[in-house]
Formats: C-alpha cells, sequence, structure tokens
C-alpha cells in the first residue's frame, strides 16, 4: 500500500469487501471545498458573477483590496476551476466557471443524501 491509499475492510453483512480510499483524491478535493470556504473568495465570486467579465484591478477597487491579496485569492480560485480567464489584449478578464459550479453543487447534494 501507498501513502496514498487507505485500505478499508467492510463489516456490512451485505458484502464484506474491500474498500479502498484514494487519499490524494480526497485531499484534492479539500482543497477545492477549501477554496470556495471562503468569505473573501465567495464575495469575489458573487463580484465576478454580477459582473459578468471583471479583470483583477476592477475586482480590488470595488472590494477594497490590496491588489496582492485579490490576485492571490484569484489564484485560489482559478486552480480550483471556479474562475476562468480570458486575454483581451493586455487585461486579463475573469469570469465564473458555471460548469464547475454545478459539479460542486451536485458533488455536495451526493454528500448530504
Amino acid at each position: 500500500m501507498n501513502n496514498y491509499m487507505l485500505t478499508l475492510n467492510t463489516t456490512t453483512p451485505e458484502n464484506g469487501e474491500t474498500l479502498t480510499v484514494d487519499l490524494l483524491n480526497v485531499k484534492k478535493a479539500s482543497l477545492i471545498l477549501r477554496a470556495i470556504n471562503h468569505k473573501l473568495r465567495q464575495q469575489i465570486l458573487k463580484l465576478i458573477d454580477e459582473q459578468g467579465r471583471i479583470t483583477v484591478t476592477e475586482i480590488y477597487v470595488k472590494l477594497r483590496l490590496e491588489q496582492s491579496v485579490a490576485s492571490q485569492h484569484l489564484a485560489i480560485l482559478r486552480k480550483a476551476g471556479f474562475v476562468k480567464t480570458e486575454r483581451d489584449g493586455k487585461f486579463i478578464y475573469y469570469t465564473v466557471n458555471p460548469e464547475r459550479i454545478e459539479e460542486l453543487n451536485k458533488f455536495v447534494e451526493s454528500l448530504l443524501n
């Protein structure tokens, strides 16, 4: 067994089979959930959604943030797939990735059932 796998022997009467949990994927999933579970990143996502398309400069001015803070949080959202970028000349515009938000909604719903 490598460091990223956890093997469990289930004791349910129905199957008694062995289950393997990929801890690396669990860690990746937790980083994605943490990306969205932050008040400032939620505000940034809401602003991007309201504007449709927005630059980092517009984000930090409207939310009264330091440019570096806005950029760090946008990088986390981008890495988690919640925002997409599009270059237009010298500007980079951010948009919400609705497909990723929908994936998140389905995943969270499956955990709650």
